[in-house]
């Protein structure tokens, strides 16, 4: 009930429409109640008990009642048989029953357009809400969780909980309307058979809530098992060039196969449990029908009420119309499950905290005009393995200050920190003096570019990629950006020029191009503090050359951070730390460390 109550709160901004959903509904289940009352003289006119008065009716004084509207019917009804004859009245019916259904279902579309707008303002205030969450939570979040899973979530979770949640909202809201009122009716035409009723159909309802306890255990089930099978194709999609050069097709498709299999077992277990609602639902229906047509029946012939034969027949009808929206809310129960199951791996999405999050009196940076100090900075992706141990040195503004050192030594994980993409476990970060976790963390990033190893691009063209985040910028800004990064000319024998669409992640265009669209952004920038890791990896010679230059060009009097494999793209530096399992062992020039007398700087240099 908690997860169904915080979908329904999406719904809270569409309240104003209540007061007219409610309305609509109302006269919606009146008319179609007037339409079947009308059985009855219709019935009586068949049936030929029409009992005339021997003296006029007198037209009955208006009051707000069943009982006036009763006899307001009744008057007319009578006054036309005595001064038209049977068929006329006969004919006056059928009129009446026509215009009551086309009234009934008016007022039933514009119930179901006032659902339709909640509906889809629910589904995208969930879609809305997933999202800005996602957006929110530390890098930590995405490596802790199946790219494929999350996807799922916000894809299928989403429809699941469209499908059977929000398409429920008709169901919980219009049908106990239906309900009640035909209730009411039917207790006006006979008390005793109608409690009766009451009495038994609570076996029914138990039995159908029985098998909806049993359908959320397997929906859960299914919605873990296609977020795998998600997960898998994300994997596979993404590693298509890998698996085929490893002749790992065949491996992948029995493993994949394998998931689909579980999927559907699972989702065929829980559709007995579903399907199984509907067809016990009716028998019972009828089970309860036949109940009431042999109580009924027998106050009937053994003239035990004031129930007449015509007004049993449209009680028996009448409640007839009561199994369908009491199938529809069972119905609706059993697909809710799925649906619930959906809700809580959202909320475990909109439950999460972002793990870097601003301070409350955290303050906005307003310019860099010092330096950046790592001050004995410990980091643990896991608790009690260091990645970072103890590391401590400083960043003066205009300095270039490169971290090399074999793979896995940490050299990322210190970029990663000064724009608080993680927190130190243990030590501070400071700018000008300011530990960064007292800082707003956008106007932190305002100053910073980053261009990383990994070259993270749009299926989107070439000119918003280098655009990336700004807003206004002209295309001489783009060009200019685009020749630093010596990415220009290529850019201008592309199909469309900067307007061609370079693929998902980029996959039209080769490492080294996307790594200089990288680059271009991160020039367009222009930011104070530059952050490049391994950003020139994927060049070949030639390019690295020209691109190098252009670096070089824009890193003049300009704070940066150079993470590098390739010693020559950094021999330049200020200062050059050298980084093994989370701490600095070397720091010096390159002339330094080359001349340091077998220092690991000096024999990794010789290894290139």
């Amino acid at each position: 009930m908690k997860t169904y109550l915080r979908i329904v709160s999406f719904a809270r901004p569409y309240l104003l429409f209540a007061p007219q959903y409610l309305l609509v509904i109302f006269l919606s289940v009146l008319f179609g109640l007037v339409n079947f009352t009308l059985f009855i003289p219709l019935l009586n006119i068949l049936f030929g008990t029409i009992d005339l008065p021997a003296t006029p009716l007198e037209d009955p004084s208006f009051s707000l009642s069943v009982e006036f509207v009763k006899n307001k019917f009744n008057f007319i009804f009578l006054e036309i048989i005595q001064q038209h004859g049977q068929i006329a009245a006969l004919r006056f019916v059928c009129i009446a029953a026509v215009l009551c259904i086309l009234l009934k279902n008016v007022f039933r579309y514009l119930a179901m357009i006032i659902l339709a707008i909640v509906r889809t303002g629910v589904i995208k205030g969930l879609r809305d809400a997933v999202f800005q969450r996602l957006i929110q939570l530390h890098a930590g979040y995405f490596t802790e969780n199946k790219k494929g899973d999350l996807v799922s979530r916000m894809t299928n979770d989403v429809q699941e909980i469209e499908n059977s949640v929000i398409s429920s909202f008709t169901v919980i809201f219009r049908e106990p309307v239906t309900i009640v009122g035909y209730f009411a009716v039917l207790f006006l035409m006979s008390f005793q058979l109608t409690a009766f009723t009451l009495l038994i159909l609570p076996f029914s309802a138990l039995i159908i809530s029985t098998i909806i306890k049993k359908l959320k255990k397997h929906a859960t089930q299914t919605q873990q098992i296609l977020g795998g099978i998600l997960g898998s194709a994300d994997e596979t999609i993404t590693g298509i060039k890998v698996i085929k050069a490893f002749n790992a097709e065949e491996n992948l498709v029995k493993i994949f196969f394998g998931k689909t299999a579980r999927y559907a077992n699972a989702l065929k277990r829980m559709l007995f449990k579903q399907y199984s609602a509907s067809p016990i639902s009716e028998t019972l229906s009828v089970t309860v029908v036949a109940g009431i047509m042999l109580y009924g029946g027998s106050l009937v012939l053994k003239d035990e009420s004031s129930l007449t034969a015509s007004e049993f027949i449209t009680y028996i009808i009448l409640f007839s119309q009561i199994m369908s929206p009491a199938k529809a809310i069972s119905t609706a129960f059993s697909n809710i499950q799925r649906g619930l199951v959906g809700g809580e791996r959202i909320f475990e999405i909109l439950d999460s905290r972002p793990e870097i999050q601003d301070a409350p009196d955290a303050t906005e940076l307003t310019n860099f005009s010092s330096e950046i100090e790592f001050r004995d900075v410990f980091f643990q992706y896991q608790e009690g393995r260091d990645v970072l141990k103890g590391i401590s040195f400083k960043v003066a503004k205009g300095q270039r200050v490169a971290l090399v050192g074999p793979s896995g030594g940490g050299k990322s994980t210190i970029a990663d920190l000064i724009p608080r993409f993680y927190d130190p476990t243990e030590g501070a970060v400071f700018i000008d003096g300011k530990n960064v976790k007292t800082l707003k963390a956008a106007s932190l990033r305002k100053f910073m570019g980053v261009a990383t190893q990994e070259s993270i691009l749009f299926h989107d063209t070439i000119f918003n990629n280098i655009a990336f985040g700004m807003e206004n910028v002209s295309k001489e800004a783009i060009e200019k950006a685009a020749k630093i990064a010596n990415v220009h000319d290529f850019i201008l024998n592309t199909e469309k020029g900067y307007d061609t669409v370079i693929g998902d992640r980029g996959d039209k265009l080769s490492g080294g191009q996307r790594q200089r669209l990288s680059i271009a952004r991160a020039v367009l920038k222009n930011p104070e503090i530059l952050i490049l890791d391994e950003a020139t990896s994927a060049l070949d010679a030639e390019s690295e050359k020209l691109v190098q230059q252009a670096m070089d060009n824009l890193l003049k009097n300009r704070t940066s951070l150079v993470i590098a494999h390739r010693l020559s793209t950094i021999q330049s530096a200020d200062e050059i730390l050298v980084i093994d399992g989370g701490e600095i062992v070397e720091r010096g020039t390159h002339e330094e460390l080359i001349n340091s007398g077998g220092g690991l700087y000096q024999r990794l240099s010789l290894m290139q």
